[in-house]
């Protein structure tokens, strides 16, 4: 990560089934010193619902992606700049490598270089992260854990969510200086003791560069 940027921006990401969105419950109560700004994606605005009906019908992937995308522009827009203008700490369970990640896999034979295509719709106006966790394990155990849930999404199959995990580690290679990997499988207290230190120190020495 370039060490003059300041590390406000903190994305949690992962196939489901990882515990992402526990730790993002956790983080919010070891780092409730910072105050920080937690949100996710889908987002709660009315995009946010138009996605996750879009998700539910599965009627069509190319109008599914384009939802994601106008969500994350009103996120962005109502949540995420609002928030760093006044130096806050935001954190979001999922963000924009959750979309490159999963319609890469709903777009494959829909459209030629699905990453390639969404990766342009966002280019000039989306704000990449500052650091980006994202948490990965065998599919078979994030399956497992899945085991509980009722109403199962079509992004929850095994035969997807390879694929999709697969997505991530690329992601992660090609930009090895904003991801963290961390192995899921691991105690939920030493993840979040993990990665709500890494957090407090990133956040902390951005506060410390900014007074300067």
């Amino acid at each position: 990560m370039d060490p003059g940027r300041l590390f406000v921006l903190v994305t949690l990401e992962g196939i489901d089934g990882t515990g992402k969105s526990t730790l993002h419950k956790a983080l919010a109560k070891s780092l409730e010193d910072f105050h920080p700004i937690f949100t996710r994606e889908p987002s709660e605005t009315w995009v946010g619902e138009a996605v996750r009906r879009a998700i539910a019908e599965q009627k069509n992937p190319i109008v599914e992606a384009l939802l994601f995308v106008a969500d994350h522009a009103e996120h962005i827009n109502s949540i995420i700049r609002p928030a760093l203008a006044e130096g806050k700490l935001v954190i979001s369970d999922r963000y924009t490598d959750s979309r490159y990640a999963y319609q890469s896999v709903t777009l494959d034979g829909v459209i030629p270089k699905p990453l390639k295509w969404l990766q342009s719709l966002h280019n000039g106006w989306t704000i990449v992260p500052d650091r980006t966790f994202l948490l990965v394990m065998p599919i078979d155990e994030a399956l497992e854990r899945l085991k509980v849930k009722t109403g199962r999404e079509h992004f929850e199959r095994k035969e997807v969510l390879e694929k999709v995990q697969t997505n991530y580690l690329e992601l992660a290679q090609a930009d090895p200086s904003r991801f963290v990997i961390i192995d899921a499988t691991k105690e939920k207290e030493e993840i979040v003791q993990f990665v709500s230190g890494a957090i407090r120190q990133g956040f902390q020495s951005s506060r410390s560069r900014r007074r300067r």
